[in-house]
């Protein structure tokens, strides 16, 4: 099915666009959401109007949410969340959860339906979008750590983490490397 869109359209395009979707991607969502018209060729008449209008509300909507954007641009969110030994939560982190906490710090409300991220299921460090409008799409950074500790803890064990893990890969190759070693020294003994 061939749609033009009127509005734009996260991950599909911008008004005025023509676009080839599945057939109930367009009839049961994008038609009845007034996001897009069937591609006729009365609506491709229209495509410069489209274009134009959109192009002015674009810029409209990017003025006005243009601080608010600066806001949230770089905010972290720590969450404190029961886990087991493993790291991995005994629920999970959603968009939900993430928008009640960047609403309640920035002090502007922001919608599940515009954090864009996947369900956070283990303690560690992660970083999502706002997605405020197409051209605008902030950052913000999100810490997961276990009830009980702090942050600064989860970062000092990540940390001490690293080095251990940098300590057993080193210790590895110099035990290949002295395997090698006698291995080497046998073979011209051998001829």
């Amino acid at each position: 099915m061939k749609v033009m869109l009127i509005k734009d359209v996260y991950k599909l395009g911008r008004a005025g666009d023509v676009k080839k979707v599945a057939d109930g991607f367009g009839r049961n969502f994008l038609i009845p959401q007034g996001l897009a018209v069937l591609a006729t060729a009365g609506a491709l008449k229209q495509i410069d109007r489209i274009k134009g209008q959109a192009e002015v509300r674009r810029n409209t909507q990017n003025e006005e949410l243009k601080g608010v954007s600066d806001l949230i641009q770089g905010v972290s969110l720590d969450f404190s969340v029961k886990a087991g030994e493993t790291g991995k939560l005994y629920g999970s982190i959603t968009t939900q959860d993430v928008a009640t906490a960047l609403t309640e710090k920035v002090r502007y409300e922001v919608k599940r339906q515009l954090v864009d991220m996947m369900p956070i299921r283990e303690i560690g460090a992660y970083t999502a979008h706002i997605r405020l409008t197409m051209d605008l799409v902030p950052e913000i950074k999100i810490a997961v750590h276990r009830e009980g500790e702090s942050p600064e803890e989860l970062k000092a064990k990540e940390a001490k983490e690293a080095k251990e893990e940098k300590a057993r890969s080193r210790t590895r190759k110099k035990a290949e490397a002295e395997a090698e070693a006698p291995a080497a020294e046998e073979t011209p003994a051998a001829e």
